[in-house]
C-alpha cells in the first residue's frame, strides 16, 4: 500500500521537463499540467487498483478539462472553477495524498433547487469544483467498464448516445411488431436510492475496496440545505459527475429483470 502510494505520487509529481506551474490552452480552456509534454501518460489498466488509475496524472488533468469545460457554479466553499487552478497549485500534493491514505473527505453538497415542468421541484446536490474533479477522475476509469454490462437498449447518461438514439432504437422495436408501451416514472429515484444495495452492486465488478470506500464517502457525505447540515442516508444527489453513471449502475439491475 505504501509503496502504491509513493509510486503515485512520484508519477503526479515528476514533471522533469516542464514546471509543473505551468498550463496550457486546450480549446479555449485553460489546462492545469497535472502530467509532462504531451499529455499521453498512463497508467496500465489493473482491475484489481483502478485507484492508481484514478488517480494518474493523465486521467487527473482530463477530469481538470472536463470540470472547467462545464463550468457551472460553486459548492458549499463558493469556490468558482476559474479559482480551480491557483487552488491545485497549492493543494494539488495534499489532495492526492489524503485520497491514498482514506483521510480525504468530500464536503457536504449545496441544495439548490429548479421548478420542474409539473410545478413540482427538482432537488440538486452541488458537490464544491474539488469534489467535482475528483467525482470526475472516478467516472472515466468506471463508465468503460459498466458500459459494457449496460443494455444497449438504454440510452440515459450514456457515452454518444442521445434522444435521436432512443427514438431510433424504438422504432427498430416496432417494425418488429411491438404494439404496447409503458410509460413509467421512478418517482425521486435519485433521493432514494438504497446505499447498502448500490454498494453491493458495484463491489460485484469493483474490486478495488478503496473506490468503493470513496464512492460510499461521497454518497454519505451530507447536504447543507440553507446552511444546515442534513445527513444524507439515502440516495445519490442530482449535480455531480458519478451521480449519473451510479444511476446506471443501479437502473442496470432493473434492466435485467
Amino acid at each position: 500500500m505504501k509503496e502504491r502510494m509513493q509510486k503515485t505520487l512520484s508519477e503526479v509529481n515528476d514533471c522533469p521537463q516542464r514546471d509543473r506551474s505551468e498550463t496550457e490552452w486546450y480549446e479555449g480552456v485553460q489546462t492545469f499540467m497535472w502530467i509532462c509534454e504531451d499529455n499521453i501518460v498512463e497508467v496500465p489498466f489493473d482491475k484489481e487498483h483502478l485507484f492508481e488509475q484514478i488517480l494518474s496524472p493523465a486521467n487527473l488533468n482530463r477530469s481538470y478539462k472536463a470540470v472547467i469545460g462545464n463550468k457551472g457554479c460553486g459548492g458549499i466553499d463558493n469556490m468558482s472553477c476559474e479559482q480551480l487552478f491557483l487552488w491545485l497549485l497549492a493543494n494539488k500534493d495534499a489532495l492526492i495524498r489524503s485520497l491514498m491514505d482514506g483521510s480525504y473527505r468530500p464536503n457536504p453538497v449545496k441544495r439548490v433547487e429548479i421548478p420542474k415542468d409539473n410545478g413540482k421541484m427538482r432537488l440538486l446536490g452541488i458537490p464544491t469544483v474539488v469534489d467535482r474533479l475528483v467525482q470526475q477522475a472516478i467516472n472515466q476509469v468506471l463508465s468503460p467498464i459498466y458500459e459494457k454490462q449496460f443494455s444497449r437498449r438504454s440510452y440515459g447518461f450514456r457515452p454518444r448516445r442521445g434522444c435521436h438514439d432512443a427514438v431510433r432504437g424504438a422504432q427498430e422495436i416496432i417494425n418488429t411488431g411491438y404494439t404496447y408501451v409503458v410509460d413509467l416514472d421512478l418517482e425521486r429515484f435519485f433521493d432514494t436510492v438504497n446505499h447498502s444495495k448500490l454498494i453491493e452492486i458495484l463491489s460485484r465488478t469493483i474490486k478495488d475496496g478503496r473506490v468503493v470506500s470513496l464512492i460510499h464517502k461521497y454518497l454519505r457525505s451530507g447536504v447543507m440545505n440553507k446552511g444546515l447540515f442534513e445527513v444524507s442516508e439515502e440516495g445519490t444527489p442530482q449535480g455531480g459527475p458519478l451521480s449519473p453513471l451510479l444511476s446506471n449502475i443501479m437502473l442496470n439491475e432493473l434492466d435485467k429483470e
